[in-house]
């Protein structure tokens, strides 16, 4: 893959730095020698995990999501942190939002989210080997989740009712629909 499309930033104009989300607008200078503007979402990453119990049931959380309005059900997950690498996110992301801890991180994928707007690399992690832990570790404080134990098939429902409806946890589900076909 060659750059022949790459746009040249002029220069760069901070909006917004958040807690979990910077914004930036860059000026950039096109491929054909014109001048455009682009929004750009820096993220830190962030990691996804597909955990499966002895009894082949699947770890999910339910979460509301305010830019949604609603609940979503959608695999464990949480952002990195500085300097953090994704395996350790990952597993400590499994044990605050599900009270299970694993040895075993078997990294599947990992993919970009938004890459229209945004810089965020999102880690997805496979475990089979969950072990429950003695004391459930806290939440952060402003996140409020709850655990549900899903079959594949119940999990593939609630994709058609749109209850699952994230990218990250579609794939989880689609990555479990092909290790069965194996």
């Amino acid at each position: 893959m060659t750059n022949k499309f790459e746009e040249k930033t002029i220069a760069t104009t901070q909006i917004f730095n958040g807690k979990i989300i910077n914004l930036q607008l860059d000026e950039v200078t096109l491929p054909n020698g014109e001048t455009s503007k682009r929004e750009i979402i820096r993220h830190p990453g962030g990691v996804g995990i597909i955990a499966v119990t002895d009894e082949n049931k699947i770890l999910f959380v339910e979460q509301y999501r305010k830019p949604l309005d609603k609940s979503l059900v959608e695999i464990p997950a949480g952002k990195l942190e500085p300097d953090e690498k994704p395996e350790v996110t990952a597993k400590r992301e499994l044990e605050e939002e599900t009270g299970y801890t694993t040895d075993k991180l078997e990294l599947v994928t990992s993919f970009y989210t938004s890459p229209g707007f945004a810089d965020e690399l999102l880690y997805i992690y496979y475990t089979d080997k969950l072990v429950p832990i003695k004391e459930k570790m806290a939440l952060d404080e402003d996140e409020f989740v709850e655990l549900v134990e899903l079959t594949l098939e119940e999990a593939e429902a609630l994709m058609i009712e749109n209850k699952i409806h994230d990218a990250k946890t579609v794939y989880a589900i689609t990555y479990l629909q092909h290790l069965l076909k194996k």
